[in-house]
């Protein structure tokens, strides 16, 4: 029997991982449930914020699940089935997550009176977008007085984002900690007897250009990644509440938890309008820029030193240039800062090591406002966002590792000119480096490059008001693109996104998914490729929807 979604898509198999991903979604939602109980005085709306997406989630989820574990003949998933799989499992994901927001009051929503038709519509995207932003950990908000009914009363509210349900700010964390390590590779891991194939589904969710594995089997794998994970979250929960003993330290349970959910997926929601700066603690800042820095590595390195392999770590060509920009990059702004103001020395290296790390490491923290930094500083942090950390890490932007082989390439072609005849293998980490994968770096900096530039011009002609000049276009589309959050100009870490035009908004949340997902797993997708029968070229979703519609006009002539 055809399939109506393609001759070599198994659309059983791609209905199976979603709705494994769906059951496990509603597992995390639980909790935050249950502790939203507890941490809010308002059970009756704790019960409307998740009480409906988790059997929503529950719903669709066995419902897939019961209709296609069956059908699946072969359980090994295919690449492109891998591909297309976590492609539309993660907006299914994001719209079951940004319910809680729309359900419990975060924005306008069915339960809270919205004025009108406009303000409901407009806060399911800003609900969607905030839990885009969760999940991809962007961690750009659109939480506001403009936006958010809880700080649209007669009472001044100083801090709009501490004033929402603590279950719901729980859950706004637990997005960012779980699209940092991969939902649908979370939800593999569950139920990883179910199929095989693991590898595709890491290659088309984790971040940058390879995958190392460091045991045998993909489920063994991604075991031992989370297990460093929750190690590194735990920690540094102990180790923030710990510091909330100080008398000068405004740190309690709540926030130290939520910061460290948000801090090893470098997401960045913090639980104050002030982010890290609420604080003021050199020692806070101190804590999470070493956790930021180790979310930046290559998590295949941080189980090598925990093992005690230190010559693979010390050996490692990305880590050493990861190392090398941010130590350069806060040095020149830290210089920059000192030159320009009447800021000291000890202050301006305070504010753009945390600064460095936080934007380098797509985190999106803030202890200072970076956006009313000079030129030459955030043009610094403009190429950060861009860049990123180190593939294989929780980071977004482009990678180190494409960073350094597409040098090393360009460093070959113009020694090239000189000796046409040399023969240079371009090698990384002592293993030379094939030119299909050279071709493959090319073609996502190529790829990313023309979004970006398209991006732009979109997001020009959508907002066309004085908050968007050049600078704060450009940045914002980086932010965006590279899953960083904060903007610079009109858009930085003062402001949240609440003003931006609804269509810019939806622009914006689906950057952040391409993002996440590299570019490709997104543009395989939408390939008409991905949909066509690989003997005839013919998109099978339109030929048999052809041959339907040549079928109903044949019954009717009879």
């Amino acid at each position: 029997m055809k399939k109506l979604w393609g001759f070599n898509l198994r659309k059983d198999v791609i209905g199976l991982i979603i709705g494994i991903t769906l059951i496990a979604i509603s597992v995390p939602m639980f909790i935050a449930f249950i502790l939203g109980i507890f941490l809010d005085n308002d059970f009756e709306n704790t019960i409307r914020s998740f009480g409906i997406p988790i059997a929503l989630s529950l719903i669709c989820g066995l419902f897939l699940f019961t209709r296609t574990k069956h059908q699946v003949n072969s359980r090994h998933v295919r690449d492109r089935e891998a591909f297309v799989a976590v492609a539309l499992a993660w907006p299914a994901v994001v719209l079951i997550g940004a319910l809680p927001y729309w359900f419990g009051g975060m924005f306008w929503g069915p339960f809270n009176d919205a004025p009108g038709v406009l303000e409901l519509i407009r806060g399911f995207v800003n609900s969607w977008f905030e839990s885009m932003s969760g999940f991809t950990t962007t961690g750009a908000t659109v939480i506001s007085e403009r936006s958010s009914p809880i700080c649209m009363n007669d009472i001044v509210v100083f801090d709009c984002i501490n004033s929402q349900s603590k279950g719901l700010l729980l859950w706004r964390s637990l997005t960012q900690w779980l699209g940092g390590m991969g939902i649908i590779m979370l939800g593999m891991l569950i139920l990883s007897r179910l199929l095989g194939g693991g590898m595709n589904i890491a290659r088309a969710e984790l971040t940058g250009p390879t995958y190392s594995r460091i045991r045998p089997r993909i489920q063994e794998t991604a075991l031992v990644l989370w297990g460093i994970y929750i190690t590194f979250t735990a920690l540094e929960a102990l180790i923030l509440f710990g510091l909330g003993f100080h008398p000068d330290i405004n740190m309690d349970l709540f926030d130290a938890v939520n910061h460290a959910l948000t801090t090893m997926p470098s997401g960045g929601f913090g639980t104050h309008d002030d982010s890290i700066g609420y604080y003021d603690s050199v020692l806070v800042e101190a804590v999470i820029t070493f956790f930021m820095f180790l979310t930046g590595v290559n998590f295949t390195l941080i189980y090598f030193a925990m093992a005690r392999d230190w010559e693979k770590l010390w050996n490692d060509e990305e880590l050493k240039l990861y190392a090398f920009v941010m130590v350069i990059a806060a040095s020149l702004m830290a210089l920059n800062l000192v030159l320009s103001s009447k800021i000291g020395f000890g202050e301006a290296l305070r504010n753009t090591i945390f600064q460095t790390v936080s934007i380098g490491t797509s985190t999106g923290y803030s202890s200072a406002d970076f956006a009313a930094w000079p030129a030459f500083s955030t043009l610094i942090l403009l190429f950060l966002m861009v860049v990123g950390a180190s593939a294989g890490s929780t980071s977004g932007g482009l990678k180190m590792l494409r960073l350094n082989l597409a040098i090393k390439a360009g460093m070959r072609e113009l020694s090239r000119i000189f000796n046409p005849h040399q023969i240079k293998k371009i090698r990384h980490n002592g293993e030379s480096i094939s030119d299909e994968r050279l071709w493959n770096i090319f073609g996502v900096l190529i790829l990313w490059v023309l979004l970006f530039m398209g991006s732009c011009l979109i997001v020009a002609l959508l907002e066309r008001g004085e908050n968007f000049d050049m600078e704060t276009i450009i940045s914002v589309v980086a932010a965006s693109l590279g899953n960083t959050g904060p903007a610079l100009g009109n858009f930085g870490p003062t402001n949240t996104w609440a003003e931006m035009h609804f269509g810019t908004l939806i622009m914006t949340s689906i950057l952040m998914w391409m993002g996440r997902l590299e570019l490709l797993t997104v543009l395989i997708l939408i390939h008409p490729r991905t949909w066509s029968d690989d003997k005839t070229g013919e998109i099978a979703l339109f030929k048999n929807i052809r041959n339907k519609i040549k079928d109903l006009f044949g019954k009717f002539r009879r």
